[in-house]
């Protein structure tokens, strides 16, 4: 079946549908050579070329897969990294015919709950700032912190990038000269978490992601694991982004697995009956 060409290419990652119609446009993308048109639809085996770059063939893969990742200290969000330190795609899955893109990016030294998909436009939605995807994280801050300092971060500070503040802050305990804190956040930019704290001078010892809008980190979730979302999950993963939610490949197969077996089952019924009819003329004929 045919799709729209930006919709294929938006879920390959290559941009949103905005951008992507823009780019068609101005010329920037062919199909089998040539130019392509706004409201053009292609099918699987055509050749897709983005500035003369062909894109991949995983781009018309439709049924989109979505893992959940726990992020320990000491990995980067990259594929590969200059300094050689193991990157959050190292322990992935491995795909055949598409690619692991993440959902957003966790710093070095944090740790916690990461999203990837094979949809390339389920990501960029879900990143983007319009939104106003909650993400909520566990901070464990060194020393005190006062009632006015927390109202200050609620309210807004100013930090290099513009402003910011926290949607909420709840009080999650702790002994000794550390305790922690739930804190909730409507966008991702880099080192906010942290950036937030230094404002009113609190140091954070440490930080985990616990949650991106409905999908929250599952209890004695060890670190360095990854598990498939269920369908409950991807579906609302898909309504927070605007998306209409794929149909699971799995019901089709059942339906027809049920369908075959009700056929199964007709043709041994008619089998045994017309089995009793014989029996019964045969036992007629002897007397």
């Amino acid at each position: 079946m045919s799709e729209k060409l930006q919709k294929v290419l938006a879920r390959a990652g290559l941009g949103s549908r905005r951008q992507i119609e823009r780019w068609i446009t101005e010329g920037r993308i062919t199909i089998d050579g040539k130019p392509a048109a706004l409201g053009a639809r292609v099918t699987v085996g055509q050749i897709l070329r983005v500035d003369g770059r062909t894109v991949p063939a995983h781009a018309f893969q439709t049924q989109p897969r979505i893992l959940l990742y726990h992020k320990p200290e000491g990995e980067v969000c990259t594929r590969s990294d200059p300094q050689g330190r193991p990157t959050v795609f190292d322990k992935l899955p491995t795909l055949r015919g598409a690619r692991w893109i993440a959902v957003g990016r966790l710093d070095y030294n944090t740790s916690g709950l990461l999203l990837f998909t094979t949809d390339g436009e389920l990501a960029n939605r879900l990143m983007h700032p319009s939104r106003e995807i909650e993400r909520e994280y566990a901070v464990r801050i060194l020393g005190k912190i006062s009632d006015a300092m927390l109202t200050r971060l609620k309210e807004g500070v100013m930090l290099d990038d513009g402003p910011a503040r926290f949607e909420s802050i709840v009080d999650a305990g702790g002994t000794g000269a550390n305790h922690w804190y739930h804190v909730t956040l409507k966008e991702g930019r880099n080192r906010e978490v942290r950036r937030l704290w230094e404002t009113v001078g609190a140091k954070v010892s440490r930080l985990m992601r616990v949650r991106y809008g409905p999908v929250a980190l599952p209890p004695y979730f060890h670190a360095g694991r990854s598990s498939a979302l269920d369908e409950a999950l991807t579906a609302a993963l898909y309504e927070q982004a605007g998306l209409q939610s794929p149909s699971p490949g799995k019901t089709k197969i059942d339906s027809v697995k049920r369908t075959q077996g009700r056929g199964r089952q007709r043709q041994r019924t008619e089998i045994s009956r017309k089995k009793s009819r014989v029996s019964k003329r045969r036992v007629g004929h002897r007397r």
